[in-house]
C-alpha cells in the first residue's frame, strides 16, 4: 500500500464483525478452464529457504526475489459513499475483491507481461474477509477471463494462484488487510487482530491458506501482515507481550504454520510501519525493522525466516505522508540526499542482511516501493532513481507497487499511474514496458542488475531464544514429546543447532547451527547434579545441571529466575567426557572476541561458549541474597564436523 497515516481521520469501524465460517476447503483448487500452461521449465526448484541473507533454492542456488504486487484482492474501496461507485474506489477502479486486470485482459496476457518486466515472483495480497465472502464475483470483473464467472472471490484467488505457478511464477501470499478495503492509513486494518478479528482467528485463518494451497510447490511464502500502524488509540510494539505485541504475534503464526500446515514455506515478517501520533512536539515515526537488532525471531523450521520493509518517496523515517491533517515538517524520504537515503535504508531495514553472522541475519525483501508514471517533480523523480540505485547496488530482494492498474483516463473511470502496467477497456497495455514512460530506465537498470547468482555455500546460523513472555520452544521434536518441565518457562533450540550462550538474566539465550544432533533418540530433562562426576566440580558452591555422557545442551527452563531445569540432547558422534573450561557471566559479560551471534540480551551480562565449543551444563546459585538465575556455562570441545 502506497501510504500510511495520510490523514488523521475518525474510528471507521467498530466492534466486531459477524462472518460466517471459512470454506472447508483444505487443498488448492485446480486451474479454471483457460488458465495458462507452463511453455518452459522455470530455472529454479521450489520450496525455498534461507541461507544467511539470501534466498535459496531446493538446489541452493540463490533466488533473488523480482517481483511486483498484484493487488485487488485486498480491496479497493475507500471506506466511505456507495460502494458501486468506481469514485470511492481508489484510483476509481474498483477490484471487487480480486486481483485488478481480470476484466480487461486474458490471464496469459497478464503472466506474459509479467516476464517481460523480468519479474520472477508475486506478492500477491488478499483480505481476510475475502476468505469468507461466498458472493459469486460479478461477471464484468472477469470479463475477459469468462471461465471465472460465477466464482467466488477466494475460488478467482485459487485460479490467479494456479495460473502464476503453472507458469513459474513464485507466489507469496501477503494478508494486506483484514476487511476487503483499501490500505492504509487509519481504515480498520492497522493491525492483525484490527476489526473485531482475535490474533487466533488470525492464525487461524494463516493455517487455512497455507493448508490450500500446500499442495503446489511454488507458493512459497506466507508475508504474514501488511504495514502494521498505529490506529487512533494505541501503538503496535515489538516485544511488550500484550495484544498489540506484533513480534509476538508474527512468531506465533509463523510457527503454527510451520508446524501445522507447510513446513516449506518462507515466513516474511515485516517492520512496524507507525507510531506515534504525527503531530510536531509528538513523538512519532517509523520503526520499520530497527527493533529486529536486539529481538528476532526463532521459527520452529529453521531457515524460513524473511524480513521486510516498505520504501516510498513521499513518507519519511518520520513523516506519515499526510498532506494537510497529519503532516509534520519532519523530512521525506525523497527529500533526503543520495547518501542520506542510503544510511537510512541501512539501518531502517537492510543492516538485517548486510550485517551476517548474527541472530537477526536474514534476507530483507523491500516488498513496496513506487511512483507515479505522471509524476513531473525532480525530487521524487530523483528519489526513484537513488532507491533503484541503492536496490541494485545492495543486491536486495525487491517488490514494486502496484503492479496492474487500469489506463488514467479510460472513459473517465479512473486509473493508477503508478503501475507498471496500465489497461485499458479493450486491453491494451501501457507502461513501463513502453519507451515514453520516465521509469523505464531505472527500472530496467533494477530487473537487469548483475548479483550473486548459483549456489551459496551453507553458512553458520544463530538464533535467538526469549523467555520473556512465554515459552519458546522452537524444537519441532521437543515439542512432539510434550510439556517437559510444566508450569516453568522453557526455551528450545531450533532442531538442528545447540545452545551457545545465556543471559544471567532476563531469560535470554542463544543457539547455534550445529549437526551435533544425532538423528534419533529423545532428550534428557535434567533437574539435580546426578550427572556430575567425582571429581567433576567445574562451579564449585554452585548448582550444577550437567548433561549425561553424550549429549550436550540444546535448551534451559526457569521458575522465575531460578534455573529450573537444563534440556539435554544425544549427539551423533563421540563427545568428550572430561575437561572443558568454565565461563562464569554473573560478573559481567563473558562472549567471543567479536560476539558472534549478536547482541542477544540487551543490558543483560552474558556468557556464551566459543564457536568451536559446545554447552554441557549449567550452574546457579540459591543461596540467600544471590540470584538464582543462570552464572556460567560448561563448555567443552566440540568435535570437527558439528
Amino acid at each position: 500500500m502506497q501510504s500510511l497515516l495520510r490523514v488523521v481521520r475518525g474510528v471507521l469501524l467498530v466492534g466486531a464483525l459477524l462472518l460466517p465460517a471459512l470454506p472447508g476447503a483444505a487443498a488448492q483448487a485446480a486451474p479454471l478452464p483457460g488458465a495458462p500452461v507452463a511453455a518452459a521449465t522455470p530455472d529454479w526448484t521450489p520450496p525455498l529457504s534461507t541461507r544467511g541473507r539470501y534466498v535459496v533454492d531446493a538446489d541452493g542456488k540463490r533466488f533473488r526475489l523480482r517481483s511486483g504486487n498484484w493487488d485487488g484482492a485486498q480491496g479497493s474501496w475507500n471506506g466511505s459513499g456507495d460502494i458501486a461507485d468506481p469514485a470511492n474506489h481508489h484510483a476509481g477502479q474498483p477490484s471487487h475483491g480480486i486481483p485488478i486486470g481480470l476484466d480487461r485482459t486474458p490471464l496469459p496476457t497478464l503472466l506474459a507481461d509479467f516476464h517481460a518486466l523480468g519479474l520472477n515472483s508475486i506478492r500477491l495480497p488478499f483480505s481476510n474477509e475475502m476468505l469468507r465472502d461466498t458472493r459469486p464475483v460479478p461477471d464484468t470483473a472477469v470479463a475477459a477471463n469468462p471461465a471465472l464467472r460465477g466464482r467466488t472471490p477466494l475460488q478467482v484467488f485459487d485460479a490467479v494462484v494456479a495460473a502464476l505457478t503453472a507458469d513459474g511464477f513464485a507466489v507469496i501470499l501477503n494478508n494486506h488487510t483484514v476487511t476487503t478495503r483499501w490500505c492504509c492509513g487509519v481504515d480498520g486494518n492497522e493491525r492483525w487482530n484490527s476489526s473485531g478479528q482475535s490474533t487466533a482467528q488470525w492464525a487461524d485463518d494463516w493455517v487455512f491458506m497455507a493448508k490450500r494451497y500446500r499442495a503446489d510447490p511454488r507458493v512459497v511464502g506466507a508475508d504474514l501482515y501488511n504495514e502494521v500502524r498505529r490506529d487512533i488509540w494505541d501503538d503496535p510494539n515489538w516485544g511488550l507481550g500484550d495484544n498489540h505485541d506484533w513480534h509476538a504475534a508474527a512468531q506465533e503464526a509463523g510457527d503454527r504454520i510451520l508446524a501445522e500446515a507447510n513446513p516449506h514455506l518462507l515466513i516474511v515478517v515485516e517492520g512496524i510501519n507507525w507510531t506515534g501520533i504525527p503531530v510536531d512536539g509528538f513523538a512519532h515515526g517509523r520503526p520499520a525493522l530497527a527493533p529486529v537488532r536486539t529481538l528476532s525471531h526463532t521459527l520452529v523450521v529453521s531457515n524460513k525466516l524473511v524480513y521486510s520493509a516498505h520504501f516510498y518517496g513521499y513518507t519519511g523515517p518520520h513523516h506519515s505522508g499526510a498532506t494537510g491533517i497529519g503532516e509534520t515538517s519532519d523530512l521525506r524520504y525523497q527529500d533526503l540526499t543520495r547518501e542520506q537515503l542510503r544510511q537510512v535504508v541501512h539501518d531502517q531495514a537492510l543492516y538485517v542482511s548486510a550485517e551476517t553472522g548474527r541472530h537477526f541475519t536474514a534476507p530483507v525483501w523491500i516488498s513496496e516501493f513506487g511512483i507515479g508514471a505522471d509524476e513531473r517533480n525532480d525530487r521524487p523523480r530523483a528519489w526513484f532513481g537513488h532507491l533503484t540505485e541503492l536496490l541494485e547496488d545492495a543486491d536486495a530482494d525487491y517488490a514494486y507497487w502496484p503492479l496492474v492498474g487500469w489506463s488514467a483516463g479510460d472513459g473517465g473511470s479512473g486509473g493508477d499511474s503508478w503501475a507498471l502496467l496500465r489497461y485499458d477497456s479493450e486491453g491494451h497495455r501501457t507502461g513501463v514496458l513502453d519507451a515514453g514512460d520516465w521509469r523505464a530506465p531505472a527500472w530496467t537498470g533494477l530487473t537487469d542488475a548483475p548479483g550473486r547468482t548459483g549456489a551459496v555455500p551453507a553458512t553458520p546460523a544463530w538464533y535467538q531464544l526469549t523467555t520473556d513472555h512465554r515459552d519458546h520452544n522452537a524444537s519441532l521434536r521437543v515439542r512432539a514429546g510434550g510439556d517437559w518441565d510444566s508450569g516453568a518457562r522453557k526455551a528450545v533450540c531450533p532442531d538442528g543447532a545447540r545452545l551457545a550462550g545465556l543471559s544471567h538474566t532476563g531469560g535470554r539465550g542463544l543457539c547455534a547451527s550445529s549437526a551435533l544432533r544425532a538423528g534419533t533418540g529423545g532428550h534428557t530433562v535434567v533437574r539435580d547434579e546426578s550427572h556430575v562426576p567425582a571429581g567433576g566440580d567445574w562451579s564449585g558452591g554452585y548448582t550444577k545441571f550437567q548433561c549425561p555422557a553424550g549429549q550436550f545442551l540444546i535448551g534451559y527452563s526457569l521458575r522465575g529466575q531460578q534455573v529450573s531445569a537444563a534440556l539435554c540432547a544425544p549427539a551423533r558422534t563421540a563427545l568428550a567426557t572430561g575437561g572443558g573450561r568454565t565461563v562464569w557471566f554473573d560478573r559481567g559479560d563473558n562472549r567471543p572476541a567479536g560476539g558472534p551471534g549478536g547482541e542477544y540480551a540487551q543490558g543483560h551480562y552474558k556468557g556464551q561458549c566459543l564457536p568451536t565449543e559446545y554447552a554441557a551444563g549449567i550452574a546457579f546459585t540459591t543461596r540467600f541474597g544471590a540470584r538464582p538465575s543462570p552464572a556460567a556455562l560448561l563448555c567443552r570441545p566440540a568435535p570437527p564436523e558439528a
